[in-house]
């Protein structure tokens, strides 16, 4: 009889009773590794036990946004299913246009933003006029429109454009956050510049295919691609 293995009468080989079960040829006794943690789902928030139930929470993270937000990211931070977000967007949206609120709820750069009501535009400029938020100059405006219509350009095409310098211009749109970096030239090695989300939303714009056609204001726009310069 062989030392490690007993006969079976039925002739089969069987393990001693002190031997680790096998399975699969594996020594089950040897995998030590640890069961991979469940992921944790997310904590349901109780929006109906609230005073505006759902509607009211989506509203309040509306009003504290800085930058449009997607319909996907409002779903998640409400843990509500996003055609249920949809839903109440456009009921939200719908109120405050059948109210005459002074402000609105508008779709602009990929996601959703409350605005001040275009009606009240000349309360909002006189405000705004009275110094409360500073304005862009003609030459940061005209600078900005370059980057917009060119865009990827380099500060020296601009520069080239408008025929002066353009780099304290250019530091007050990045800081603005109208204007950031969109790589390099890949044969000059000057660095490009393009607008922002932040752009697109304060003109209201969901993408750059919405900005108006420059042909009728500027009629020689094709020449500006002849004009001479460092990319």
């Amino acid at each position: 009889m062989n030392a490690t293995t007993e006969e079976h009468p039925a002739g089969l080989a069987v393990q001693p009773d002190d031997a680790p079960p096998q399975v699969h040829g594996v020594d089950v006794e040897s995998d030590t590794s640890e069961p991979e943690a469940p992921e944790e789902a997310p904590v349901q928030l109780d929006l109906d036990g609230l005073p505006g139930g759902p509607r009211g929470a989506l509203e309040a993270v509306l009003m504290v946004v800085e930058e449009p937000v997607d319909e996907l990211t409002l779903a998640s931070a409400l843990t509500l299913p996003a055609e249920r977000v949809r839903e109440l967007l456009a009921e939200l949206a719908a109120d405050y246009d059948e109210t005459h609120r002074g402000f609105e709820l508008r779709h602009v750069a990929g996601g959703w933003r409350i605005f001040s009501r275009g009606d009240y535009a000349p309360v909002v400029e006189r405000f705004v006029l009275d110094g409360q938020t500073a304005r862009l100059t003609q030459a940061a405006l005209e600078t900005l429109a370059i980057v917009a219509y060119r865009q990827p350009v380099s500060r020296a095409r601009v520069s080239a454009v408008r025929g002066v310098n353009v780099d304290a211009v250019m530091r007050t749109l990045v800081t603005r956050g109208l204007v950031e970096e969109a790589g390099t030239n890949p044969e000059t090695g000057a660095i490009l510049y393009r607008t922002t989300t932040t752009f697109l939303h304060r003109l209201g714009l969901t993408s750059l295919d919405e900005l108006p056609a420059l042909a009728p204001f500027l009629p020689e726009v094709d020449a500006l691609d002849d004009i001479e310069g460092p990319a």
